[in-house]
């Protein structure tokens, strides 16, 4: 049985737990205390509770792309900037240049693979400012699979980088935006941002994009733009086409349910308080339908109401819908670990459920939950884990492993401990019937240092302990454990010291 744990806010704890950027200034992590005795470590989430995905930093306006049998997510970079461990200034996206990416087989053990430096002076597209809101598709062209991340130059464009993975490193091919206030259509939208692409079944590709209320058009902004994109996924084809989502305020969605198009945004805050004539509320997620890809649509029903109904935090409201399998979820933001914090700031986590569905096999009104979705499969720990992969962690963070990665932001990561007694923990791991003989972990570490081995709950007893030498070379250390473990098990890896690195592991 899964323990839960008693959570008590460390403002002055987690206000320390300052992350280095390599692309721009700090990054947070979290800060909630758990109680071990006469131990204690900062701790975001309790290993059941599958939301958010991420606990190391913040990460917002999620968009999901499967691609081999992984979900990859890619995330608008919140990054708080304190002073002298102040609380931070309430989020205002200007400091955000980069693009969180994390990974999954499973939506709930999750590997980080860093942050694309995007934009700003150090950033891969140094014409644009900011990196708000990014989506991506891949397309195999000429016999290779590429992959395009656009995203939004604060509320001013739409850029595009490209890469031959998933995960970077990110190149800008074009050296500038890709859609702008020049382009054709695009001069009057309010927010020129907020892209989402669809590549059809038949390989043709469309972007859509745009937001904002002008002045006296609360419930017909007018300000929404689908245009077709260019073979190259780096041009378009043809003008913009402007089509009219009621109320619309921005994230701009795109999915192809069956035959039918779905278009999903985020209503405005200017819907009355009974409600819009359509019968959604402010800041909730609805959606509409077409036949065709570029339109016209027609509006068709809801889909996620505000964070604040579900958290009793709200803000902005971001989405995306994927499937994965057989089953379709949703993927959206609420600031719920930056009000647990204390912060109340606005800075934002990733969270993920299933979207729920009609009759007709369209999206229909689904819940946010702390409990997430169910683990899709066994972790296999037979098979070599990146450090950085986790359900949940405390008191550690990720870094890079590789200082040559430092100028793309994304590669191979590491976990690394901040406190004694932090921990990294997966669920899940499937260790069969003949159970597990030993364990093999990669590591370096700043002291001499031990790292315990857990089953199910922190508060176990370890089953194996890692004899850690002080290295600034990787090191292997392999153990047998005092009992085999057989079945299926969340596994903790904790912590003895600060300044300990755990690269990968895996059970043999």
């Amino acid at each position: 049985m899964k323990q839960r744990l008693k959570i008590v806010i460390s403002l002055a704890a987690g206000c320390a737990m300052m992350l280095s950027c390599v692309c721009a200034g700090a990054e947070n992590g979290a800060n909630q205390e758990q109680n071990r005795g006469s131990e204690s470590v900062n701790v975001y989430k309790t290993i059941d509770q599958h939301n958010p995905v991420m606990v190391q930093r913040f990460g917002a306006d999620p968009w999901a792309m499967v691609y081999n049998g992984r979900v990859y997510l890619y995330m608008t970079g919140d990054e708080p900037v304190t002073k002298n461990g102040s609380k931070p200034k309430t989020n205002d996206y200007a400091n955000i240049v980069t693009i969180r990416v994390l990974s999954s087989d499973d939506l709930v053990n999750w590997t980080d693979h860093g942050s694309v430096c995007a934009a700003g002076g150090r950033g891969t597209a140094r014409w644009a400012m900011n990196s708000w809101a990014p989506c991506t598709a891949w397309k195999t062209i000429d016999g290779q699979d590429k992959f395009f991340l656009y995203f939004a130059n604060s509320g001013g464009g739409i850029g595009v980088l490209t890469a031959d993975s998933p995960v970077g490193p990110f190149t800008d091919p074009i050296g500038k935006a890709l859609v702008s206030r020049k382009t054709p259509t695009c001069d009057s939208v309010t927010w020129l941002f907020d892209p989402a692409v669809l590549v059809d079944e038949d390989g043709s590709a469309y972007l859509y994009f745009g937001g904002g209320v002008p002045e006296g058009k609360q419930a017909d902004p007018g300000t929404a733009r689908v245009a077709k994109l260019g073979e190259d996924m780096i041009s378009l084809e043809g003008d913009p086409v402007a089509f009219n989502p009621p109320w619309l305020f921005e994230d701009s969605g795109i999915n192809r349910f069956g035959d039918t198009y779905v278009y999903s945004y985020c209503s405005n805050f200017n819907v009355p308080p009974e409600g819009s004539p359509q019968g959604f509320d402010s800041g909730e997620i609805v959606y509409m339908t077409s036949d065709s890809p570029m339109g016209p649509f027609t509006y068709a029903g809801q889909i996620l109401k505000n964070p604040g109904f579900f958290f009793g935090v709200g803000g902005n409201n971001h989405h995306c819908m994927f499937r994965f399998g057989e089953q379709w979820y949703i993927a959206y933001h609420a600031a719920t670990v930056d009000k647990t914090m204390g912060w109340n700031a606005g800075y934002r986590s990733t969270f993920v459920d299933k979207l729920a569905l009609n009759e007709a096999g369209l999206p229909a009104p689904s819940k946010g939950t702390y409990e997430g979705v169910e683990q899709v499969k066994p972790l296999n720990p037979y098979e070599t884990v990146n450090g950085a992969t986790a359900a949940s962690m405390a008191g550690v963070t990720t870094k890079l492993a590789n200082e040559e990665d430092r100028k793309a932001g994304t590669g191979p990561m590491v976990a690394v401990s901040e406190e004694p007694q932090g921990w990294v923990a997966v669920s899940g791991a499937d260790f069969g019937e003949k159970g597990a003989a030993s364990v093999r972990v990669k590591v370096r570490s700043e002291k001499v240092a031990r790292i315990e081995i857990i089953p199910d709950s922190i508060g176990n007893e370890p089953i194996a302990t890692l004899e850690i030498p002080a290295s600034e070379t990787d090191t292997e250390v392999t153990v047998v454990p005092d009992q085999p473990l057989t079945g299926i098990h969340d596994i903790y890896f904790r912590f003895s010291e600060t300044g300990t690195t755990l690269i990968e592991w895996q059970f043999e």
